[in-house]
């Protein structure tokens, strides 16, 4: 749902439009009867169901196939899922100042956001970087910056997660580069980098290379982690930006699944076994407003999975089979309007999201439809999931419903839809194909559309925006990124330039080129441009030489 810019003035009571509809209609309209993506409601649901439902089948044990309950025996007895707050923003002085603050209030894992030209491999003083710098992410040129960003935080002992996907091959090579100079021990090194670059061609576009060889980068890194990390996760397939395009919860699960499969497929292609890369693969997820359905997704997306690892690809480690994911709350779903219900919002999916056995949670902040964080608002998103993990009780029992008539239906629901959009990709010639023609685009844009018109039609009601409304809002406090950090991350990185050893970096560089064009494997390269201050522009830049740029495809 696109995000309302109607955020000025001061707060007022609700006005006559509101309260004039606050009455329920004696019939419900059509949508009240569909969970959000449209699947059909019943009033009430009984034995007769689930008159196929076989539990020892379809349910299973908590940790064990199909691992429908969860991929752990104890789940959140055991240990509570990790609590990641993504956050990155100006400099990387000020991210790491963020980072620390939060967690000194609790946090468990890092979530790292870039700008934008770091995701398109345009370093700070690129043309296409200009106004750009700091806004949605830290601005990462090179390892000085990468250095900075993590200053006092010893990686040795903290888990981080990086979102990026174009030139996640180069930002996990930092970061390692960064863990070296501390000292520590490659092989106990914990994170994810996202690395889902199907997912950028589909959905968000942060895209560099075309397909194939953007898909021969996502290979090679999962093959130098294997050897050189092997405790690190080295993908995160994501349905979070599928639907924050506009997709339907079944084809969230559906398409996600199929960009897996082409993954997999491209890593067999590359030699690679599948017990030996599959342990670490992992899924992100949104959490979305409907409770029920959200539950229901992550549930079917489990089983889903584990049989299609065990019957389609031969999995034999039971850990090939466990669907591992970190969840986000609905970004689109946050409101400028009344912002301050963002946090009824938040805590409503966060709640999904627990329900449903997510593995890491970030809570979005209330002013998030308006700018990035403040220190207050991303405290009080950390404060939802403390409160859910240490005060709510859900964490005391695994999958609590489990067994329900109404979840264990709609669960086998999205399963049968997802496999249908999974069977559909397969009959195009697989996720490649499909998004090179477009299909899987329009039909995302097909349902965003859809539930639009459901919206502005009344039928679908969202707070403080066609319905329940105030004339005018007091504004809330927002972050402002200074203009003066673009200007300073230029002045780093100019300097950095003039003293760094020019030859060994251009040498660095130039390896990068080579391998690209050799077909050797791009990470050893990479890693030692990366240590000899070869910037994030400059390695993309050599890749680009090799493997040209990428053109969308239009999807009408």
């Amino acid at each position: 749902m696109p995000r309302s810019d109607h955020t000025a003035g001061s707060r007022t009571k609700p006005t006559a439009v509101a309260d004039s509809q606050e009455t329920r209609q004696p019939a419900f309209p059509a949508s009240s009867g569909t969970t959000l993506s449209g699947v059909p409601l019943k009033t009430v649901y009984a034995p007769e169901d689930l008159a196929d439902f076989d539990p020892q089948t379809s349910l299973g044990t908590p940790g064990e196939f199909p691992f429908t309950r969860g991929i752990y025996p104890t789940m959140y007895r055991g240990k509570l899922w990790t609590m990641r707050q993504y956050a990155g923003f100006g400099t990387a002085r000020q991210s790491n100042a963020r980072y620390r603050y939060l967690l000194a209030q609790g946090q468990t894992g890092l979530s790292v956001a870039f700008d934008l030209p770091t995701q398109m491999g345009f370093d700070s003083d690129h043309p296409r970087a200009r106004g750009e710098v700091g806004k949605v992410g830290v601005a990462i040129c090179s390892l000085e910056d990468m250095q900075a960003l993590f200053e006092g935080i010893p990686l040795a002992s903290v888990s981080t997660s990086m979102t990026i996907n174009s030139t996640a091959a180069i930002l996990l090579a930092l970061y390692v580069a960064v863990a070296r100079q501390q000292g520590a021990n490659l092989e106990k090194l914990s994170g994810t980098v996202q690395n889902d670059i199907l997912k950028e061609y589909i959905a968000r576009g942060t895209y560099i290379y075309p397909p194939r060889p953007a898909m021969r980068i996502v290979t090679d890194l999962f093959a130098w982690c294997k050897e050189e990390l092997p405790g690190w996760v080295t993908i995160s397939i994501s349905g979070y930006h599928i639907r924050e395009a506009g997709s339907t919860a079944a084809q969230e699960v559906g398409f996600t699944i199929s960009d897996a499969i082409a993954y997999v497929d491209a890593a067999i292609a590359a030699g690679l076994r599948v017990d030996d890369f599959a342990p670490r693969l992992s899924f992100f997820f949104n959490a979305h407003n409907d409770l029920l359905e959200e539950i229901a997704k992550y549930r079917a997306a489990r089983r889903l999975w584990a049989r299609l690892m065990r019957d389609r690809f031969g999995a034999r480690d039971p850990r090939s089979m466990m669907l591992r994911f970190h969840a986000q709350t609905a970004g689109s779903s946050l409101t400028a309007q009344q912002p301050e219900n963002n946090i009824v919002r938040v805590a409503m999916q966060a709640l999904a999201a627990v329900l449903g056995g997510c593995q890491s949670l970030h809570a979005n902040a209330l002013d998030e439809a308006l700018a990035l964080p403040t220190e207050d608002a991303a405290r009080l998103a950390l404060r939802t999931q403390q409160i859910l993990a240490h005060e709510s009780g859900v964490a005391n029992t695994v999958d609590p419903v489990g067994g329900s008539y109404a979840i264990e239906h709609l669960t086998d629901e999205i399963e049968a839809d997802a496999r249908a959009c999974i069977e559909r990709i397969d009959s195009l010639g697989g996720m490649l194909r499909a998004i090179e023609t477009g299909y899987v685009q329009r039909e995302i844009q097909k349902a965003a559309y859809e539930y639009q018109q459901s919206v502005e039609r009344n039928e679908r009601i969202i707070v403080g925006v066609n319905r329940y409304r105030t004339e005018d809002q007091e504004p809330i406090p927002i972050l402002r990124i200074d203009p003066a950090v673009e200007k300073e991350q230029l002045e780093r990185l100019r300097a950095l330039r003039a003293r760094r050893d020019a030859a060994r970096a251009a040498q660095g560089v130039a390896e990068v080129e080579s391998r690209a064009r050799s077909g050797e494997n791009l990470m050893p390269a990479i890693l030692s441009a990366v240590e000899a201050y070869a910037t994030v522009g400059e390695i993309s830049d050599a890749m680009r030489r090799v493997f040209g740029e990428h053109q969308e495809t239009l999807a009408l």
